[in-house]
């Protein structure tokens, strides 16, 4: 049986970044189909280790969503990237394509996001709410088309599917998005609906090196659903201000 392929966009020393596919988890239980175990299963292969392989998940990416994920090789690198994380270090960068035409063009998106208990779900509540956390995000239109916006977001937080809730409360859902009200579907039709893509893409990944302290910006390109839509790999670079 031959293993998913995992296709690495960076590698340097304990340091490792891949793409995600849209429609597989991060992180799951044994036997269980994820990115971290075919990840594992693929150093196993490539570097002949009999063992165990050590794999530090210092973030993670929703089950339909695309795009860059930073993994580390030990647990002193791991512990310096999720330091990063946690004190909002490391520059997100997301292409969303959403419903209907955004305005302004660019903006931010401040909220308080609670996850709804017991469901794969977030929403949006007051400030004032015990579970609410802040939820910022600026975001510009890089293009807008018969099916909505095509938006570059940065992540200033990093809350349960922030994005997605935030964009749909403002009547801009995310294509394909069901769960939060979406209308159409976006990529391959799947019977199964836990592997079906939306057009939510982690274009994007600045940190440090977590051992050399150089700075690192990983690009990650888009699936052939996204050029259906007219996107292409040539867009919207990192580097764009």
């Amino acid at each position: 049986m031959n293993e998913p392929a995992v296709e690495v966009l960076y590698e340097s020393g304990p340091c490792l970044v891949v793409l995600k596919p849209a429609g597989v988890l991060t992180q799951a239980p044994p036997g269980i189909d994820s990115l971290e175990a075919r990840i594992k299963a693929w150093f196993k292969r490539r570097d002949n280790k009999p063992g165990n392989v050590y794999l530090g998940v210092p973030h993670r990416l929703d089950r339909p969503v695309s795009g860059a994920m930073v993994f580390a090789r030990h647990a002193r690198a791991a512990r310096r990237l999720s330091e990063q994380f946690e004190g909002r270090l490391v520059r997100k960068v997301y292409w969303a394509c959403v419903e209907r035409e955004v305005a302004p063009r660019e903006g931010t998106w401040s909220d308080y996001v609670r996850k709804v208990p017991g469901e794969p779900r977030a929403e949006l509540v007051a400030q004032d709410h015990p579970e609410g956390r802040a939820a910022v995000l600026h975001y510009r239109v890089l293009e807008s088309a018969s099916w909505g916006s095509w938006l570059e977001i940065e992540l200033e937080t990093g809350r349960t599917h922030q994005v997605r809730v935030q964009a749909a409360a403002r009547g801009h859902p995310i294509l394909g998005d069901a769960l939060y009200g979406a209308a159409g579907t976006f990529g391959p039709a799947h019977e199964d609906e836990r592997l079906r893509a939306i057009a939510l893409h982690g274009r994007g990944l600045s940190f440090r090196h977590p051992m050399t302290q150089e700075m690192v910006s990983v690009t990650a390109p888009v699936a052939q659903a996204w050029h259906e839509l007219g996107i292409g790999n040539e867009c919207g670079t990192m580097n764009d201000e």
